[in-house]
């Protein structure tokens, strides 16, 4: 594809996604673009800011080739990095093989006014700003990077093996007795954190009340070993939507290290699996549709999912080296931006005791849901109690499975050169682009 906007359009019947015509330009219907490498809670915190503006979020992700050209190779495939833009709860449409230079006729097509994009420059192979033609057209809006996290810190926590990014414990990060600087710097953290947490726990809109948060407590005997079975403590951080009537409540655990399409895949399928299930029910008769919409105000899925996120250091004990690449709070926020997610529990045991079963906000759930692993070299099975309580069920393989922390690392390592070279050239175009943003701002 040319880089010439005029070259750049695609004919009706070419378009990479429907609708192939033109659809009334619309200023609730807003647009952001990227290569959105890694599912970090970076690029879900763009699209929450974004899709705030609006009520319709088009997403459109460049090609490998495009970003190849522009800012090196990419880690994830094309078609893993637009798995997880169509996981993100806030993204309506994804738009594969958007241009690296984004022009007005693609914004316009899918009926958006504005395109929305962090406050740093973003250029070309060239040099350029890629948002150009839209800032000349007063159809651009900027909103905040989220700072200290992106694919190139990521990649770097990677080659360099760093663990300082680990967090010890939830509770003393979110009261600001652990963490770097003064008391004063912690308590700033902290309370930033637990914005954070309550921004990516809202609904699809962004702006209403979504997941459910909750801290668990117990003794690290009972996060990382089978034989110590305690009931411990939760503890409500955010007060999201509760299930509604009729709804199964499911669980699934684990490190989600990386958030990749490996994660993202299960739980499509555990929702998939749920939807399944409710249609053999008759979930999804007119009837019960309709008892459901006048009864709540509106239809809802059958199955309510919680995900238990295990600590570092369980994980570090599992997997060693570095791992897990994503600290606690960068895994969270990475599973609660996720649509087929409707709350999460920070701080999970490793293996889901009965007494802990027994103690969750909600009940018993109603299945425990497990998927193929393949990183970790386990020594017992985590899954005893909840398949001695007749709750437990495998989802089985799929395509993405091997897509894990483990995997990914694996191919930044392989192509290590090549990794630490667009390392570079990022630093090279970071002090071009703050020197261009310097002047933006100034002019």
């Amino acid at each position: 594809m040319s880089n010439r906007p005029e070259e750049s359009v695609p004919s009706p019947g070419e378009w990479p996604v429907d609708p192939q015509e033109d659809i009334p330009i619309s200023d609730d219907r807003i647009w952001v673009d990227g290569c959105f490498d890694f599912s970090h809670h970076g690029h879900a915190g763009a699209m929450l800011q974004a899709r705030r503006l609006g009520k319709a979020l088009y997403v459109g992700v460049h090609s490998d080739e495009a970003i190849l050209e522009n800012k090196g190779p990419t880690v994830m495939t094309l078609k893993e990095r637009v798995a997880a833009v169509e996981a993100c709860r806030w993204a309506t449409q994804c738009i594969p093989h958007a241009p690296y230079v984004t022009f007005l006729p693609w914004v316009s097509h899918y009926g958006c006014r504005y395109v929305v994009h962090g406050d740093d420059i973003t250029s070309d192979s060239n040099g350029d700003d890629c948002y150009r033609f839209v800032k000349a057209a007063g159809r651009f809006k900027v909103v905040k990077r989220t700072p200290g996290i992106s694919t190139t810190d990521l990649v770097g926590r990677m080659l360099l093996c760093t663990r300082g990014h680990f967090v010890k414990s939830v509770k003393d990060t979110l009261s600001g007795a652990e963490g770097s600087g003064c008391q004063e710097e912690r308590q700033q953290s902290a309370a930033y954190l637990a914005q954070q947490i309550r921004d990516y726990a809202t609904d699809e809109t962004g702006l209403n009340p979504g997941s459910k948060v909750w801290l668990w407590s117990g003794s690290s005997s009972a996060k990382l070993d089978d034989k110590v079975e305690e009931p411990g403590s939760f503890e409500t951080l955010v007060d999201g939507r509760s299930p509604r009537p009729g709804q199964r409540v499911v669980y699934v655990d684990g490190g989600f290290d990386l958030f990749s399409s490996g994660h993202i895949e299960f739980l499509r399928r555990v929702f998939a699996l749920e939807e399944s299930q409710g249609r053999e029910r008759g979930w999804y008769d007119a009837a019960q549709r309709e008892n459901r919409i006048k009864t709540c105000g509106e239809d809802y899925p059958p199955a309510y999912i919680v995900a238990g996120i295990h600590d570092d250091n369980v994980i570090n004990h599992w997997k060693g080296f570095n791992y897990p690449i994503m600290n606690i709070f960068e895994r969270g926020l990475c599973v609660l931006q996720c649509r087929y997610i409707h709350a999460v529990i920070f701080s999970a045991p490793f293996s889901p005791s009965a007494p802990y079963l027994k103690t969750m906000p909600l009940g018993v759930p109603d299945v425990v849901y497990h998927g193929p692993t393949t990183f970790i070299p386990l020594t017992y099975d985590p899954y005893t109690a909840p398949r001695q309580m007749g709750i437990f069920k495998e989802t089985g393989t799929h395509p993405f499975q091997n897509v894990n922390a483990g995997e990914i690392v694996e191919r930044i390592l392989k192509s290590r050169e090549a990794y630490e070279a667009r390392q570079r050239a990022k630093l090279q175009k970071g002090a071009v682009e703050e020197s261009v943003r310097s002047k933006e701002l100034s002019g």
